[in-house]
């Protein structure tokens, strides 16, 4: 069986933006309500990397959350800001007004995880990695079973607020746990005497023979629903798989928009992409995520981070300059692909198998990166 990680991380009591749960303190309240997180995802060396950056605000003196991924991660510290950057990078670009009638007038790592084989006389809990990745100290664990996962976090003064079987969900899967820990005073205080601020977001790279976002853990603590918005880089345009896909929701809105289009103005993809939607186009669906930008990495557009391409939308310029952070990090002629779904608590028993994007049996490479007449707001 493929060995498995989870990564478990004790701190302040907060409103969560990553594939987590929190382990508050005893009798404090811990709301998650949105998770964000960037993937990468190298198929031919089945390889993932996903960058979470929680953040926080409440009264606990400390709190933990568990965060899954595929198999024994290397921990890596990423630039503070990188997913402010991350949007402002990906805000759509103005529209052709020239192009779409009546509308010129439009505002505009390897896994490291072997084991003895005998366990008579090993504990349940084993402790495989400790270190210290930005302002967070980390142990990685491997666990046996979940009654025992339970009572060393309890052991070790983590107060778990969800259920064994939630646990059990991944250490049957033989995933292993990451525990980190950080200082809540730290964190900057308000008037009314929360704590509020981000931690430095972390990056855990892991092989894994499929694409996949954690998503059933989180579950513990949401309350009612949760947003989700994910940024997937992959040598191909990603999707989640299943009835959680964009495409119908996108499709629909992106084929109303082209009957605005001059017919002359159509490029050769989006005229061959309305011939193969004429005979079947998915429907949209209230269960679908939302595609929110998606476009190649070309050599023009990853020079917008240095400078050496003007950019073209509009934000702080104090925030234009500290794109150059993004470099090293998006790579040249990969694909970047944002989505958004809101996940009732109901939904959330699986986890989030993240697919090549494809239509009617075809692989689906058309890119959103502009303004469209049917653009949201």
């Amino acid at each position: 069986m493929e060995k498995k990680t989870l990564v478990l991380i004790p701190l302040l009591s907060a409103a969560a933006t990553a594939a987590c749960c929190y382990f508050a303190a005893i009798d404090k309240d811990v709301k998650q309500p949105g998770q964000r997180a960037f993937i990468s995802w190298d198929e031919e060396a089945q390889t993932e990397s996903f960058t979470v950056q929680p953040q926080f605000e409440g009264n606990a003196e400390d709190f933990g959350m568990v965060i899954p991924t595929p198999a024994r991660p290397k921990l890596q510290e990423m630039p503070r800001d990188f997913f402010k950057e991350l949007a402002i990078f990906t805000i759509l670009e103005p529209m052709d007004l020239s192009k779409y009638k009546m509308m010129r007038n439009y505002p505009s790592a390897a896994n490291e995880g072997a084991h003895p084989t005998s366990k008579a006389s090993r504990p349940a809990v084993r402790v495989l990695e400790t270190g210290v990745v930005g302002n967070l100290d980390y142990k990685v664990l491997d666990v046996d079973r979940a009654d025992a996962l339970y009572q060393w976090l309890k052991a070790n003064r983590y107060h778990y607020a969800g259920d064994e079987a939630t646990l059990g969900f991944y250490v049957k899967q033989k995933w292993n746990f990451t525990v980190m820990k950080i200082d809540p005073r730290q964190m900057k205080k308000q008037a009314d005497g929360k704590f509020l601020g981000d931690v430095t977001p972390t990056r855990f790279t892991f092989h894994t023979k499929k694409a996949i976002y954690p998503l059933r853990i989180p579950r513990i603590s949401v309350k009612d629903s949760t947003d989700v918005l994910l940024y997937v880089m992959a040598k191909k345009k990603m999707d989640m798989d299943g009835a959680w896909s964009y495409e119908g929701n996108f499709l629909s809105m992106w084929s109303q928009a082209l009957s605005y289009a001059i017919p002359d103005k159509l490029t050769s993809q989006e005229r061959q992409w309305q011939q193969s939607l004429q005979s079947k186009a998915p429907q949209p669906t209230a269960q679908g995520a939302q595609l929110e930008w998606a476009g190649k990495l070309t050599r023009a557009r990853l020079d917008v981070l240095t400078g050496k391409k003007p950019y073209n939308r509009e934000a702080p310029a104090e925030d234009v300059k500290k794109l150059k952070i993004l470099a090293g990090h998006l790579k040249q002629d990969w694909y970047l692909t944002k989505f958004r779904k809101r996940f009732q608590k109901q939904e959330m028993t699986q986890d989030i198998a993240l697919v090549p994007a494809r239509i009617n049996g075809s692989e689906d490479d058309l890119e959103y990166i502009s303004i469209l007449p049917t653009s949201p707001p």
